[in-house]
This record gives C-alpha cells, structure tokens and sequence, in this order.
C-alpha cells in the first residue's frame, strides 16, 4: 500500500461515486481556518510542501485498490475505476511561513473531481496539525523577546513524525536549535541538548557525572545542576566549569535549570556563576515551558539566555488543533455554497490580497489586487507537478519575520490579542449574495 491510503473511507466512496456518474469536470476545493483558536492573533502557514509531496507522488496501484475494497467489503473488481488515479490538478497555496487570518484560504485545489475529493484527508491533516505548530512555536519566539529558543518536544509529541514537523515548524519562525537529531540531520537545524537526571543519578555524585560527561564532549557542555540541590549544583557545575578553562566555560558552556521557581533560581544561578568568574556562562530554562511562561520569566528579568520548550509546544497544548475546513466552492464552472447554521462558505476560486498591517481583503481569483496590496496565494503546481523547486527554512522564515514587522502590535500580544480580520470584495460579496439567492430558490421550489 501507498500514501494513497492515508484517507478517509468516505472520500473512497465518494470517487468512486462521481466516477459512476461521470462526474470528472473541474473541482475547485478551499482549504482554511473558520476561526482562530483562543489568545490568538494569527496563523503561520505551514504543512504544504509534504502535502505537494503526496499529490506529486500519488498513484493508486493494484495495492491501493485491495485495500478499499477490503474496507468497503466489496471486490477489487468493483474498485478498479481508481487503479492508476494520479492527482493531474493545479493548486494554490499561501507559502509556508506567511502570516494568514481566518476565513483564509491557506490552499485551494483545482483538479478533476474524483481526484480533488480523494486527497481531502492528508491535504487537511498535513496543513492543519503544522499551522497549528508552527503558530504555538511562533508566540514562543515573540514572548522570548530575542532570546533563543530551542526546541525539545521529541519526547512528548504525538508520534516521531509529529516530532519532526514540530522541529521543522519551529525553526520555521526562527527557533535557534532542537534536540531532535533526525530533524537536526535532515533539516540543517542546530542540534542542541544537554543530559538527563538519569545520568546524573547513575554516577556516585554530581561532579563526577559532570567531569565524566566533559570527558566524553569536546565541547561546550551544559551541565544540568537540579536533580538534587539547584544551588548546590551550580556551584558544582561552576567548580567544574573553571577546571575546564576559558577554552571551554566562555565558548557557549552552560547549565540547565529544568524545575523549581525559575525566576528566582535563575537570579541566584547567575550570581553564583559570576561570583566564580563565569560571566560568559549561559542559563538554559527548561521545563513545561510554553509563550505564557516564558512572558513571564522574560518580564520579571529574570537571567535567562535560553529557552527550552518541549510538551506544551511541540502538542499546542492549549489548541492542539485548528477549526480547518476543505469545502467545495466551484464545479464544473459553477460557483457553490455551504449554508449551514454557523458554517457558511464563500462560493468560486479566491485570493487574499494583503494590505498594510495585514489588512487583507478576500476577494475572486481573478480579481486585480486593491492598489497597495499584494496577492497571497501563488500557484505551486500545475498539471500535477510542482512549479518550482522546495522553499527553503531560511526563505520561511523571511517570509515570517517580514509579515510578522507589518502585524498590528495588537495581534503580536501573547495575552489577549486582538485579531485583524479580513474584509470581502465587491465582487466576492455580490457572488456570495447570488449563489445565496439561487441555493434558497431552488430549495424553496423543491
């Protein structure tokens, strides 16, 4: 079996209905956030270039179709219209790392109909789980307020490969590091880490764990001082730290504080470490760390260099999920609707175009931009092939830091922030308002 698989059980059925009824004209699919989650002020997207991986690569084989059939508890036989379905459509993404709104488009797909429904699961889970990482990771980096911040959630995310894409998502938005090596290997990410209390607690005491940990790295090493007393393993650590020389102690050495009253900890860590002549020496904060925590340390002035998030970030724990939605906006050259109770849907293709400050307008695809604003969504494939090559960490990340600088300051708040919201044009309201009319028309006459 292939990634083809990776759907669900109704857009399997759903194919192959429209396949039987020879409904293969154009479909256009709009993938996007309806609201954002609580003490949020934006979205960062992020999560397109593994799904244009799945649709450059998808292909149902003989495999693919003996698995549908066994979840339909049909014969392969009564599947075969799909064996050798290739995703050939166009789509139109917002690029990883830009800053969007809800109601957004982050993504829309145009490809015959079969093809555009039965890629609807991975397309949503790829986009929504890593918009939601990379946003959670991106309060991190605005709460830090220039300190480092390093990612540390391998451990806790849900799955490897969740781990991966949260490394990726943070260093998207400018985290410094991850303690993951796979993503640090594969990405070009600083790999970054300390030690563990196991290792502290399997040698006879604090500073032969220490020294036997120097040993076995070049350098700089960060010592982790809290398994037993904090204050008590700084002054280890220190002791250590000095042995060691300028060589190793003033090229990045650290400790770790992972426990306890931070704040507070890390004022007398840093008094302790100054008082042996180790001003060079880095604090590194770790533990259930997340951006209301590190406002926290940052605001009190607390003497931290590095921030260590894992748990709370690599999950978002307080939204670890987007409202996302991937609806049917145009077939066949007609424009369509959803009007269900609180979850209406613009009809036909769309941009976003960007003003000053994030003032975007929602408007149709084939509208001119307002003047001094700048359309969102680029085409990223066509005819089932990618249009250009991968965007790199770095080209994301410019992309954040420059849409980040145009953020009103009200939406930059970790607490409380306050949403832009994006306004309809002309054209697409006027659309909306007669797609509207005809759906009611034609309910009432039924």
């Amino acid at each position: 079996m292939s990634d083809a698989t990776t759907t669900d059980l109704y857009e399997v059925t759903m194919a192959m209905s429209y396949l039987q009824e020879g409904m293969t004209a154009p479909a256009t699919f709009s993938l996007f956030a309806r609201d954002l989650p609580a003490e949020r002020g934006f979205l960062v997207a992020a999560g397109l270039e593994p799904a244009l991986d799945y649709l450059s690569g998808l292909h149902i084989g003989p495999e693919d179709v003996e698995a549908f059939a066994s979840a339909l508890h049909r014969s392969p036989e009564a599947l075969r219209p799909l064996l050798g379905l290739r995703f050939t459509g166009d789509v139109r993404a917002v690029p990883e790392g830009r800053i969007v709104l809800a109601g957004e488009p982050l993504l829309e797909v145009t490809a015959p109909l079969p093809e555009a429904q039965l890629v609807e699961t991975y397309v949503l889970n790829q986009l929504n789980h890593q918009t939601a990482a990379a946003s959670k990771a991106a309060r991190c980096v605005l709460a830090a307020a220039g300190h480092p911040v390093v990612d540390f959630s391998l451990r806790r995310t849900h799955g490897t490969q969740a781990g991966f894409t949260a490394a990726r998502a943070g260093a998207m938005v400018g985290f410094a590091g991850t303690s993951n090596v796979a993503a640090a290997t594969d990405l070009g990410i600083p790999a970054v880490g300390t030690m563990a209390h196991s290792y502290i607690e399997a040698f006879a005491d604090e500073e032969e764990a220490f020294r036997a940990f120097a040993r076995a790295h070049p350098g700089p090493v960060t010592f982790l001082v809290d398994t037993y007393d904090t204050e008590e393993g700084v002054r280890t650590a220190a002791r250590v730290l000095k042995d060691l020389g300028p060589g190793i102690s003033e090229a990045g050495s650290g400790i770790r504080l992972d426990s306890g009253d931070l704040a507070a900890l890390a004022v007398r860590a840093r008094s302790l470490l100054d008082d042996a002549g180790l001003p060079g020496v880095r604090i590194i904060a770790s533990g259930g760390l997340d951006e209301y925590a590190i406002e926290d340390l940052v605001s009190s002035g607390a003497p931290i260099d590095t921030y260590a998030v894992g748990t709370r970030v690599g999950v978002s724990a307080d939204a670890p999920y987007l409202d996302t939605a991937y609806k049917l906006v145009e077939y066949d050259g007609r424009p369509v609707m959803k009007l269900s109770s609180a979850k209406v849907t613009a009809p036909g293709r769309k941009q976003v175009f960007r003003g000053p400050a994030c003032s975007d307008v929602i408007g149709l695809a084939d509208e001119q931009p307002p003047d001094g604003a700048t359309p969102l969504l680029e085409t990223v494939m066509r005819s089932g092939r990618r249009t250009g090559r991968r965007a790199t960490l770095d080209e994301c990340r410019e992309r954040f830091t420059g849409d980040l600088s145009a953020l009103p300051p009200e939406a930059r708040r970790i607490r409380e922030p306050v949403a832009p919201r994006a306004t309809a044009s002309g054209p697409l309201s006027t659309l909306t308002a007669r797609v509207r009319h005809h759906i009611e028309e034609q309910t009432a006459a039924a």
